[in-house]
């Protein structure tokens, strides 16, 4: 009776669409699939809110690099900061400019540029660190998901295998459905860490390119501090 009913299962299964077919799942590889869902939700949020962030913060760089370089003196530059506030640049220059100020303050010159830079240097990685905040959730998503999915498509073609054995039938017609509802969870799974993949190499360059704009900033940050305090 038990085989029966699971040599019916295999014939309903050849008449039904991808997404009838996963419906139809039984509740281990449903539960993986669902997963992948889950999963491939998530990881495009990020690369949504990340792809907004990174080029925000393109633009930002770019407006306020233009008026650090045509403005007169640090101070200047200082009382202009509010206008960019998603750029990364402004951070690295409020971390350099507080030990300039607190150097003049103290002794009216600069005392010595081995501060400014390790100011400069925080600077550089506390935004780094913002930058890179959800990308190991994306390489995890690159790496994992395809082994994911692939350990659903075994249940699957275990869950086939056994009902074709009860079913008593060995033709490629009864094992065929069983198999491509298997394989659908394969399928979850490279369409979730194809995208994650992708995005993770392309936002890695981009944030190297963030990070070499920042290390070219603090050369010219030393260059304007000390024309600043000498003028």
């Amino acid at each position: 009776m038990l085989g029966g009913r699971k040599g019916e299962r295999l014939v309903a299964l050849a008449q039904l669409s991808y997404w009838d077919l996963v419906m139809q799942a039984e509740p281990v590889p449903m539960a993986v699939m669902a997963l992948l869902v889950v999963i491939s939700i998530l990881s495009w949020t990020i690369i949504f809110a990340k792809w907004n962030t990174f080029r925000r913060a393109r633009m930002h760089n770019h407006r306020f690099l233009r008026a650090f370089r045509k403005a007169e003196g640090l101070q200047a530059v200082a009382l202009a900061v509010e206008q960019f506030p998603l750029a990364p640049l402004v951070s690295v220059f409020e971390f350099g400019y507080e030990e300039v100020d607190r150097q003049v303050k103290r002794r009216g010159t600069l005392v010595s540029k081995l501060p400014i830079e390790r100011a400069l240097q925080l600077g550089i990685s506390e935004e780094l660190t913002k930058l890179e905040r959800n990308m190991n959730w994306l390489a995890t998503v690159a790496a994992v998901s395809p082994f994911i999915g692939l350990f659903g498509t075994v249940l699957g073609i275990i869950d086939a295998f056994t009902a074709l054995g009860a079913a008593g039938s060995a033709s490629l017609r009864a094992v065929a459905p069983g198999i491509s509802e298997a394989l659908i969870a394969t399928a979850l799974g490279l369409a979730a860490a194809i995208p994650a993949a992708v995005f993770y190499n392309h936002f890695s360059h981009t944030i190297r390119e963030i990070a070499a704009r920042m290390d070219d900033f603090s050369l010219e940050f030393l260059n304007v501090a000390e024309r600043s305090v000498e003028d």
